[in-house]
């Protein structure tokens, strides 16, 4: 008879307070949703002891306009000795419903829990208890590493390979990873990989996927170990010893105050051309987190813009700029931009130093700017944040084209504008460069006169003819 090795389970990716976001892109829209998973708790739950995990699923941008908008959270309650779920809850929230689901599971005992193999851990799983548990593995070189999971109104077996090893680059880093291969039965997922931190963490960096309608992308975004909250005294128990992990930094601490925009806000807008009245392209503004960014505190600004309905069959654009600002100032240090317009493409980054007044792109070009020089981005935000008094005109430098261009911030008197079927007062600002035509494009923009400063709209000529851009949704700030 074949000797039985258990598998062992790793306590590293269970410690209480860890949370991990991702970036999910998929297709040509690069910022399609946004994944939250934690550890949440261990404590008495139910009747028993147990650590209490928690996931958060929301598409964003485009994706949540136009296509699909899910807002699903996730409570999945499991043995700490296992690993094994035996309770499941789902809240989900969606355009046509909003429903609770609770799911107990009924895990085997005594001999039957017993794999036949040292690959197979024993048991059901749900999808958030899975993918800690897969981090809990010894990911061994060569190992396979077999999976039931329940979900989605079905069972799935899965089977996990270790292919190899990797140096992935993403938002936040680069990361010495482990490879693995996912094949799972019954799934639209193909080509299904996971690329795992290569320490006794095992954060899966990089997740990627195909589907019929392209590729599914789930980045790694932010870590961060937050301060669990209190809980009730459980009956004792052995008690779970952690394996070292690199040292952990501290949460970042809140943007200050006096910004008129938090973490986690989204302002989407309809972009309308002429005169007409239906709307031929999306963009959204994201606050996406603060965290360590490239080796230093800074705050992850976006912006996703594309054409839709007629115009996209007529002229096709499809940009993203990613910023990278301080979070005090709200200056740049990197810019990521990825800019498909019709038959032009441009990827480029841009590293900024604001104390020697240089940017130097990924290409090796180098461009003097002024100190305290912007992006498009940037710009955005922390025009919210100069005082729009009346006949009080601001300064502002902005890299245009890689070169520098001084943006001149004229307050006009307040005025109401009608957005949608409402009407807002605004405080509208007429915005000028020191070219040789200072007002060619006749830039302008409607802030909300109030402490949020939204940008309510914006106006300009262009050569297909005057442009508008106002805001459809209203911001959200994830709780």
């Amino acid at each position: 008879m074949e000797a039985v090795t258990p598998l062992s389970l790793a306590q590293s990716p269970y410690r209480v307070g860890e949370r991990l976001t991702y970036n999910v892109s998929f297709s040509n829209f690069p910022s399609a949703a946004h994944v939250e998973v934690e550890v949440a708790s261990r404590g008495n739950h139910f009747g028993r002891e147990a650590i209490q995990l928690r996931g958060h699923v929301e598409t964003t941008g485009v994706i949540n306009v136009a296509l699909f908008a899910i807002n699903n959270d996730y409570v999945t309650y499991i043995d700490p000795e296992t690993g094994l779920p035996f309770r499941s809850e789902e809240t989900v929230r969606d355009a046509i419903r909003n429903a609770d689901s609770v799911q107990d599971f009924n895990q085997p005992g005594g001999n039957e829990a017993i794999p036949p193999k040292q690959k197979a851990p024993p048991g059901t799983f749900d999808f958030l208890s899975v993918f800690y548990r897969a981090r809990a593995l010894p990911l061994n070189d060569g190992g396979v590493y077999n999976f039931t999971v329940r979900g989605e109104g079905g069972e799935y077996e899965a089977e996990m390979k270790v292919t190899g090893r990797e140096t992935i680059r993403t938002n936040v880093g680069s990361f010495p990873t482990i490879v693995t291969q996912i094949k799972v039965s019954n799934s639209p997922l193909r080509s299904l990989r996971a690329y795992f931190s290569d320490d006794a963490g095992h954060v899966p960096v990089l997740i990627l996927a195909r589907v019929k309608a392209g590729e599914l992308r789930a980045e790694l975004a932010g870590s961060e170990l937050i301060k669990p909250p209190p809980t009730e005294t459980v009956t004792p128990t052995p008690p779970i010893v952690a394996a070292p992990l690199p040292a952990t930094p501290p949460a970042p601490p809140p943007l200050s105050s006096n910004f008129p925009f938090k973490v986690g806000e989204e302002l989407n807008y309809q972009v309308f051309i002429g005169g007409s009245n239906t709307p031929l392209g999306i963009a959204s503004f994201q606050v996406r987190g603060r965290s360590k960014y490239f080796e230093r505190d800074g705050l992850f600004l976006t912006v996703t813009a594309q054409t839709t309905n007629a115009a996209a069959r007529i002229f096709v654009a499809r940009d993203q700029i990613d910023s990278y600002v301080d979070p005090k100032s709200l200056l740049p240090y990197r810019t990521s931009m990825n800019l498909v317009e019709g038959q032009r493409r441009l990827t480029q980054i841009l590293n900024t130093n604001q104390d020697a007044g240089t940017v130097t792109s990924d290409k090796g070009a180098r461009i003097e700017i002024p100190v305290g020089t912007h992006d498009y981005v940037s710009f955005f935000y922390v025009i919210r944040t100069i005082a729009p008094i009346s006949g009080k005109k601001s300064v502002v430098s902005m890299l245009v084209e890689n070169k520098p261009k001084t943006i001149f911030i004229d307050p006009l008197p307040r005025e109401s504008i009608q957005l949608g079927p409402r009407r807002v007062q605004a405080i509208p600002l007429k915005l000028t460069t020191d070219d040789p035509e200072p007002d060619k494009y006749q830039l302008r923009m409607w802030l909300s006169d109030d402490l949020q400063r939204l940008p309510l709209r914006f106006t300009c000529i262009t050569k297909l003819g005057p442009l508008r851009a106002d805001l459809a949704i209203l911001p959200t700030t994830s709780q």
